[in-house]
């Protein structure tokens, strides 16, 4: 069997399947963060669909459309905002407002870049993706400070008007003939048919979106572990102080690892641990991967795309095996019942 054809099947149906799961559970809780997982788990569905459909048919310009909307603007920006509001309340939106301010000035040396190539970006443009990145940053981190609560929906809005922009200018941008764009070694597909505007346009929505994911698990998961903190800073000047306190975070997280290994193996860690640890590892997969095509590196990008929703989705199960049951989504049929646990000093059955 063609892996190109395979490994994108799995993982649509996968992450249809765990969409499924998600939209059920926010049915039942009417928590944000799992409406908007759902939404870029559909995302994350459609373009591995499009990915399985031109492997074995071929690419043609609606595909490679669908393909660069769903794929490069929707999955992990939408993922990565499901995180943020998951995190609404802690200190993340300084981490985000980096990230923003971080995706701004590559996407403007991305279109340094390109000029030198005698590939011209319109100033508004530049302007617009690289100050509205930069503007949004400092919002982000104003909204943290003063009110947390309010990063989420305001991540919502900045996104929602870009998204509009992005399917806009995706289903109008002309493409370079053939209309499609693959790479000829390994035919996965890559976003060099579209103007530099749109490539550039879409760094915000990757960069953002991918690592807020990924260090976002991360987060998760110190929260949930069993923590060494060897570095405490107490700095009270803005800037200096979240830079210190992100520092204060990786250092003492990477100190709490050994106390983690030994809870795992007494069997007395917190479930979330591991669960988000996997969902960091199939985020940073995912990321690598396909973001190593703009590179011209493909030769993982199948398998990657499948990997990084395998481990997210076992992530999400190992994240619920102590708190809830598994149901058939959207009806009251439960396919498997979890065991409450028992009481201290409780006589075995």
């Amino acid at each position: 069997m063609n892996p190109t054809v395979v490994l994108p099947l799995l993982a649509a149906v996968l992450s249809f399947i765990f969409a499924a799961m998600v939209g059920d559970q926010w049915m039942r809780r009417r928590q944000p963060y799992q409406l908007v997982w759902t939404i870029g788990l559909l995302f994350y569905g459609v373009a591995s669909g499009v990915d399985c459909l031109a492997s074995a048919g071929g690419w043609n310009e609606g595909l490679y459309r669908t393909w660069y909307l769903a794929g490069a603007f929707g999955g992990a920006a939408y993922l990565g905002l499901g995180t943020i509001f998951l995190l609404n309340r802690t200190r993340f939106g300084y981490f985000v407002s980096f990230l923003l301010a971080g995706s701004g000035l590559i996407a403007l040396a991305f279109a340094a870049a390109r000029a030198e190539e005698g590939i011209a970006i319109p100033a508004w443009g530049v302007a617009a993706v690289v100050g509205g990145c930069l503007v949004t940053a400092l919002v982000i981190a104003i909204a943290t400070r003063a009110n947390r609560g309010l990063v989420a929906p305001i991540t919502t809005g900045v996104l929602a008007i870009a998204s509009a922009a992005a399917v806009v200018m995706t289903i109008t941008a002309p493409l370079a003939a053939p209309g499609f764009a693959i790479n000829a070694t390994t035919s996965a597909p890559v976003g060099d048919a579209f103007p530099a505007y749109l490539r550039m346009l879409v760094l915000p929505f990757n960069i953002t979106g991918g690592l807020a994911l990924v260090f976002g698990a991360i987060y998760s998961a110190y929260i949930f572990m069993p923590k060494r903190r060897v570095l405490r800073l107490t700095n009270q000047i803005p800037v200096i102080s979240q830079l210190g306190r992100g520092l204060a975070v990786t250092v003492n997280f990477v100190a709490s690892v050994p106390a983690a290994v030994a809870a795992l193996r007494a069997g007395t860690l917190n479930s979330r641990v591991p669960a988000t640890i996997l969902i960091a590892a199939g985020g940073l997969i995912q990321s690598v991967t396909s973001g190593l095509t703009r590179f011209g590196i493909t030769w993982g990008y199948y398998l990657g795309e499948l990997l990084g929703v395998l481990l997210i989705f076992v992530g999400f199960l190992v994240s619920i095996e102590v708190f809830s049951d598994i149901r058939l989504p959207f009806t009251h049929v439960v396919l498997v019942r979890r065991k409450e646990p028992e009481p201290p000093g409780a006589a075995p059955a």
